[in-house]
């Protein structure tokens, strides 16, 4: 289910000049503005588990996301070089199986390890709030990465659609709407902070863990085996 070529070229494509430039850019500001609060003797508990949850969590994140998940097949279905990948002696499944694995730990690297770098610079390992909002960002990568990569394959406007879900559903809907937060992956990153962080500091996440485990396997199975499906019409598309 894992192929080594499709793997290198899905990440030559994610990592080239312009996009890791993109992908750089957020992790690079939050890492600036941690130092920044650091250095000028602002940072506690409450500064960092506001930055973390609402700059870092809410909108590097997905944004990252978004550039991963959509870049790993997108780009490649518009310029219709997909063809060429599809007609390799490869399976559908392998290709999207390897296409999110190139995706997830891009997206990984992007944001995890910034967030739990820029934790340690504002509270050190006090309270283990770097080790909670990495571990939820890497949760969230996940889901965001299997769902961003689903709308590469449905849309040649997946950018468009991600920044939606990742700008106007999470962040203004569901700031609107309490109840739309259970199908926030931002809050279900946040319940796996709210898990792992000391007992004296309250996340209060919109939802349980047990259901944010359930929802982000959901979301990466379901998605996944979705954008394989996709991937057959596609085939067929572009045999007749």
């Amino acid at each position: 289910m894992y192929d080594p070529t499709v793997a290198r070229l899905t990440y030559r494509a994610l990592l080239g000049r312009r996009r890791a430039a993109l992908l750089a850019a957020l992790p690079a500001l939050l890492l600036l503005i941690a130092t920044a609060v650091r250095v000028m003797d602002l940072a506690d508990q409450d500064v960092a588990v506001n930055l973390l949850s609402g700059f870092a969590l809410a909108t590097m994140v997905p944004l990252i996301g978004v550039i991963a998940g959509t870049g790993a097949i997108g780009p490649e279905i518009d310029d219709g070089s997909i063809v060429y990948l599809l007609s390799k002696p490869v399976k559908r499944p392998t290709i999207i199986v390897t296409k999110l694995v190139v995706a997830v730990a891009v997206t990984m690297a992007f944001s995890a390890l910034p967030v739990l770098l820029a934790g340690f610079i504002l509270v050190g390992g006090d309270q283990q709030i770097a080790v909670a909002f990495a571990l939820a960002a890497l949760f969230a990568s996940l889901a965001y990465s299997a769902l961003f990569l689903l709308l590469g394959t449905v849309t040649r406007h997946a950018v468009v659609f991600g920044l939606v879900y990742a700008l106007l559903w999470e962040t203004l809907i569901g700031s609107l709407m309490p109840g739309a937060r259970t199908l926030s992956v931002q809050q279900w990153g946040l319940a796996v902070a709210d898990e792992v962080v000391a007992s004296g500091v309250r996340l209060d996440a919109d939802v349980s863990l047990g259901l944010a485990a359930v929802l982000i396997a959901v979301v990466t199975v379901a998605g996944t085996w979705y954008a394989g499906q996709r991937l057959k019409v596609l085939t067929l598309a572009g045999e007749e």
